[in-house]
């Protein structure tokens, strides 16, 4: 069964080469290119299409031919989220534009100076989030809690084209559970702690909670620690809509009762599913999330 192994695909050529296309015929024209890459995704990526079939087809009950059209779109999406990303971190942030929802939940996170924590998931682009915290003088470090296990030369490349230091820091999961030192010590200097919801990975506790109508494994780490530390907890997305133009949502976590993980899990995944709805083809899960595939 393919289970996600806490490592994203992806290789520095591919990188390199969106940075050339950015570079030489600007950021509209490097979607053109996406239309070949995703046709061959489309053609040959046997089992993440079997995967993503089901999702569409099984969860969110599309047809035939509407779950063909979408797990193209699908692919072509991720390509345009990709290069969003890179554009960005290589200095051509003018060339979007955004919009806010939510933002008064982020700026009254921060006014408790308890530090917070975000929760967010694989769906849209949340990697570009600090380059909009920027515009409204967010004077803060983000934390990234991961356990992504990508070779340091993809994050060396991208710095080293980025016209601009990131401000994230990442905060690597380990066994002997040192990682919540680091946590406690950055909520204390009011910097925001975020995690990913949406990936387990065998071996790792987790929690099931319901995502469309059917029980899924969710990684335990983020809802036990988050629950746990009396901070306000944030659901943050950045999504990509049309031109070039992106929206933040930030949405608080209501009615979770502390050292409650599991309503935590609820919460998260009703406010996920909600998102997905409204973005279906940028949620970029591609393996057997819900175990339901031979």
């Amino acid at each position: 069964m393919n289970k996600w192994k806490g490592k994203s695909k992806g290789t520095i050529l591919g990188y390199r080469i969106f940075v050339w296309c950015i570079r030489n015929i600007g950021i509209r024209s490097s979607y053109f290119v996406l239309y070949f890459v995703a046709f061959y995704y489309f053609l040959f990526e046997k089992n993440s299409n079997k995967y993503y079939r089901y999702y569409f087809q099984k969860r969110l009950n599309y047809g035939f031919w509407k779950t063909k059209f979408s797990l193209f779109k699908s692919y072509f999406t991720f390509g345009t989220v990709l290069i969003d990303k890179t554009a960005i971190s290589a200095g051509l942030r003018d060339k979007y534009t955004y919009e806010f929802d939510g933002i008064e939940n982020l700026r009254n996170l921060l006014a408790e100076k308890k530090g917070g924590v975000l929760i967010s998931a694989h769906i849209g682009n949340f990697e570009i989030a600090e380059h909009f915290f920027a515009e409204i003088d967010f004077d803060c470090q983000i934390n990234l809690v991961t356990t992504d296990q990508e070779v340091t030369v993809i994050k060396e490349y991208l710095e080293s084209v980025s016209v601009k230091k990131s401000n994230i820091k990442f905060i690597y999961v380990k066994d002997d559970m040192s990682h919540i030192f680091d946590i406690n010590e950055a909520l204390s200097k009011n910097e925001l702690i975020c995690f990913t919801g949406d990936r387990y990975f065998e071996g790792s506790k987790f929690l099931e909670g319901n995502l469309f109508g059917k029980s899924a494994r969710f990684p335990a780490g983020p809802f036990l620690i988050a629950s746990r530390l009396g901070v306000p907890v944030v659901y943050v997305y950045v999504m990509k809509e049309k031109n070039l133009h992106y929206h933040l949502y930030a949405r608080v976590a209501e009615n979770v009762k502390k050292r409650d993980a599991q309503g935590l899990l609820n919460s998260y995944t009703q406010n996920l599913e909600s998102m997905i709805q409204k973005y279906p083809l940028q949620w970029f899960n591609y393996f057997d999330f819900w175990d339901d595939i031979d």
